[in-house]
């Protein structure tokens, strides 16, 4: 009888996975509303030699990419956010890449092999992405023109297709 009990548990406890992994997938968290409206984290970053910060670029729109040049996903997104970029500079948007690359010189490595059209920034220490409670990459955050977060998105995504071009219009017309 107690084999019997047991056996009868396992369906249980499958679903139970299950509905964890649903719950963790990317798909399923896509624009978060835990950090929509809260003020983007500022950081220092410094781009084309020179030091700024997030906060400067207030009054964009700004499509903060948490990547790597090991992520497989993360490279094949690339060339859609260039041609985002191409698509809502003249706006007042700005593509932003945060490399959590660990190895500086693997990431600029990369870079000359891949070179791409956005600004990008490596930030080592991972201290950035951490703070906005990146759990896995890529991962974007959209930042309104107030320098709040409008939207979350995990996962890789074709920042080109007709959805998110959509969403920019709409976002870029805002504020």
């Amino acid at each position: 009888m107690k084999i019997l009990r047991k056996i009868a548990n396992w369906p249980a406890l499958g679903c139970v996975v299950l509905v964890l992994i649903v719950f963790i997938m990317p798909s399923y968290r896509q624009g978060e509303p835990s950090v929509s409206g809260k003020t983007a984290e500022d950081f220092a970053l410094t781009l084309a030699g020179k030091h700024t910060h997030l906060s400067d670029l207030k009054g964009k729109v700004v499509v903060l990419n948490f990547w790597a040049s090991y992520c497989g996903s993360c490279v094949e997104e690339l060339p859609s956010l260039d041609r985002l970029q191409q698509r809502i500079t003249s706006r007042g948007g700005v593509v932003l890449g945060v490399s959590v690359d660990e190895d500086p010189a693997a990431y600029e490595k990369f870079l000359v092999g891949h070179p791409v059209a956005f600004q990008t920034y490596c930030e080592p220490t991972k201290k950035v992405s951490l703070a906005y409670g990146t759990s896995m990459i890529p991962e974007t955050y959209v930042i309104d023109r107030t320098g709040h977060v409008a939207r979350k998105i995990t996962g890789p995504q074709q920042w080109d297709s007709e959805e998110m071009l959509r969403y920019f219009d709409a976002t870029l017309r805002q504020n």
